[in-house]
């Protein structure tokens, strides 16, 4: 949209030439003839004025003054012994210079309000409808994917899934219209305005311009009503909607866990496996790795590690579906998992180091990576954030071992492996401290 910016470079330079007349009461028929000429001589060289001049019905004289008081033209004669003698009165010509600045300033703010809104559509807008396509596709894509892998159990939630991202980007697409819509209408709104007052600036003789104010501010009061457009998130496609807490836990919880799982509050560290290498704490739930100077030597037992600073746990497991958590903490070297009780304890070999043996599978974490150790092979981990806790959960009757992170229910890893002797929950730390969580 373009706008006629002479009209303010003559309608300035117009004002210029008149300078800013202060405001006056005239105090005689001398002051007043002087007045009427100046404000004659004024009009004349300005061209400010029409051609049509008015008269006062009752001093016959011409209404070259502007009575502020009580928002009327009045003549030299009314102010000074007239209706409005003592009122606050200004020359005709002071009046219509500053409506006239009041115009300009006025439209020129809205011209740049338009620019703003012109600009919001035309970017903002814009942008954002040829970007909702490729957001809600890749939303479809991400709820697809995940929901490939558990499809069976989880047809419903696929089906809530897509119709919440297909009800979010008809509402982003729906918000969109609204706002092109209504922000086209106020250009509009605004455009119209601004060409009447401007026609109103330069086509309304002086002595109707000067009493049009109340009209102006209702006018201008409309136009400031718009507001400014603005972009929000009720502009972009939530990526909330494509997420589901029941997609992330609904996995490894429908599949893994069963009416007889067991809780952790039945598990505890047993203390005859712990090796020389940690302390227990006295409720038994919590191993943390010792310096060698603080370190003792237990009396002989046949179940402890003596060498690796292994611990395993107290409940052993040979049916049903189990599920602990393990807070690792800050720990940057700990190992978590599952063995069978007839793992070595003695010694430094692989056979009592765990996932170095076929007895024991462990997730283990040290030197800032994550893998998977099974008989003494590694699978490096893709971990995206370092959890603060590792639960695993055990099926039996499907020989199935998950590990995964709590607070997320993402799944870490699983193996399955036909388990021919009860398992018992394994550890190993050589950093700070582990504790089973309840």
């Amino acid at each position: 949209m373009e706008f006629e910016e002479p009209i303010f470079s003559v309608l300035n330079g117009n004002l210029q030439q008149n300078g800013a007349p202060s405001e006056a009461t005239p105090t005689g028929s001398n002051a007043a003839a002087r007045a009427t000429t100046a404000a004659s001589t004024s009009d004349t060289e300005s061209g400010i004025f029409s051609s049509e001049s008015e008269f006062c019905v009752e001093h016959n004289s011409e209404l070259d003054w502007f009575c502020t008081s009580d928002q009327k033209l009045i003549c030299s004669h009314c102010a000074i012994v007239g209706s409005c003698c003592g009122h606050s009165v200004t020359p005709l010509a002071t009046r219509v210079t500053l409506v006239r600045n009041n115009l300009v300033d006025v439209c020129e703010k809205m011209q740049l309000q338009a620019l703003r809104i012109e600009r919001f559509i035309s970017h903002t807008l814009t942008t954002k409808e040829r970007l909702l396509q490729t957001e809600a596709s890749r939303a479809r894509e991400k709820v697809l994917a995940q929901l490939s892998a558990v499809r069976e159990a989880l047809e419903e939630e696929e089906q809530r899934l897509l119709e919440e991202v297909q009800r979010e980007e008809e509402r982003v697409e729906e918000c969109l219209l609204t706002q092109r819509a209504h922000w086209s209408q106020a250009l509009t709104s605004l455009s119209q305005t601004r060409s009447q007052l401007v026609h109103t600036l330069t086509h309304t003789p002086d002595a109707q311009l000067a009493t049009a104010v109340e009209e102006i501010a209702e006018r201008v009061e409309k136009a400031e009503g718009l507001g400014e457009p603005c972009d929000t998130d009720q502009l972009n496609l939530n990526p909330g909607c494509s997420d589901s807490k029941l997609l992330r836990g609904l996995w490894a919880s429908a599949i893994l866990l069963g009416p007889t799982a067991y809780g952790s509050a039945n598990l505890k560290f047993d203390e005859r496996t712990v090796s020389p290498l940690l302390s227990l704490s006295d409720d038994l739930c919590t191993l943390t790795f010792l310096p060698k100077k603080s370190r003792q030597s237990p009396l002989y037992d046949p179940a402890r590690f003596d060498c690796w600073p292994n611990a395993l746990g107290s409940l052993s497991m040979s049916s049903g579906t189990h599920n602990w958590v393990i807070d690792v903490g800050q720990s940057g070297a700990f190992k978590v998992g599952v063995c069978y009780a007839s793992v070595a304890r003695k010694g430094n070999g692989n056979d009592a180091r765990l996932g170095y043996n076929s007895q024991s599978w462990v997730l283990s974490h040290y030197d800032g990576d994550f893998s998977f150790c099974h008989a003494a092979k590694n699978v490096p981990l893709q971990v995206v954030k370092r959890p603060r806790s590792i639960g695993l959960l055990l099926d039996w009757p499907s020989q199935t071992l998950v590990f995964y992170e709590p607070d997320s229910s993402a799944v870490l890893h699983s193996v399955t492996h036909a388990f021919n002797a009860p398992l018992l929950p394994a550890y190993a730390v050589a950093d700070r401290s582990i504790t089973i969580k309840h």
